[in-house]
């Protein structure tokens, strides 16, 4: 099952007097299991279509189907259940709770699963362990360099074991040594977990990774490529 479908999705945004379009009839098919990317320069749409894509945003029209749900269907308080039990996200500005160290960070999306305190121990130790940061676990986001930071960011993604991960532009705030180091972290729990990820960027070293790349300009699908 592709994990998300799109056939004719439109978004304007309107300031006073003035519409915006954003997304024209955007129809695509994201395969499963991979490393997607949604390719654009600033303004080309290409974070509103992630944020639809994420249940973020709604579409003024088309069809969009995430895991197998019509989001058009759904009411807010089971796209807000869908965001929280199936989706992970990924922000370039992290997003993280500054009133929180990196272990709470990571449990909180996890507070609402039903999971016992040894569950989430377990969980939440593992994901650190894995983005290399158990040592810091009661670090807060001040005492940690932006690489860590992003890196809490990934294991808090994955803390639901979601089936599908957002990342909205992951490397534009780290410089190009340690986006490399994201990017190659991210590939390596996609491949272990199974989990499809998508991203939103411009960067270079993140689409010469991608399995399939969607190249959006002007609010449209201008082409696409598959590489796996």
């Amino acid at each position: 099952m592709a994990p998300i479908v799109l056939q004719q999705v439109q978004k304007t945004y309107r300031m006073d007097a003035v519409s915006v379009p954003a997304l024209r009839d955007i129809s695509l098919r994201l395969s499963p299991g991979r490393f997607s990317v949604i390719a654009g320069a600033s303004g080309s749409g290409k974070t509103t279509l992630l944020n639809i894509i994420g249940c973020l945003d709604q579409a003024d029209a088309g069809e969009v189907q995430v895991l197998g749900e019509s989001v058009r269907s759904l009411s807010d308080n089971q796209l807000a259940d869908l965001r929280a039990r199936r989706l992970g996200f990924v922000f370039q500005n992290f997003n993280l709770l500054p009133v929180l160290d990196a272990y709470e960070n990571v449990e909180y999306p996890t507070l609402r699963l039903g999971l016992s305190a040894a569950q989430r121990r377990e969980r939440v130790g593992s994901l650190l362990e894995a983005v290399g940061l158990a040592e810091f676990a009661r670090h807060r986001p001040g005492q940690l360099s932006g690489g860590q930071r992003q890196r809490v960011a990934v294991a808090r993604a994955l803390a639901n074991e979601p089936e599908l991960v957002l990342a909205d532009e992951p490397t534009a705030n780290l410089d190009s040594s340690t986006g490399a180091t994201i990017i190659a972290l991210m590939r390596r729990l996609q491949r272990e977990r199974g989990v499809s990820f998508v991203f939103s960027s411009h960067d270079q070293q993140l689409l010469a990774e991608a399995d399939e790349v969607f190249h959006i300009k002007d609010g449209v699908i201008d082409r696409q490529e598959v590489r796996a």
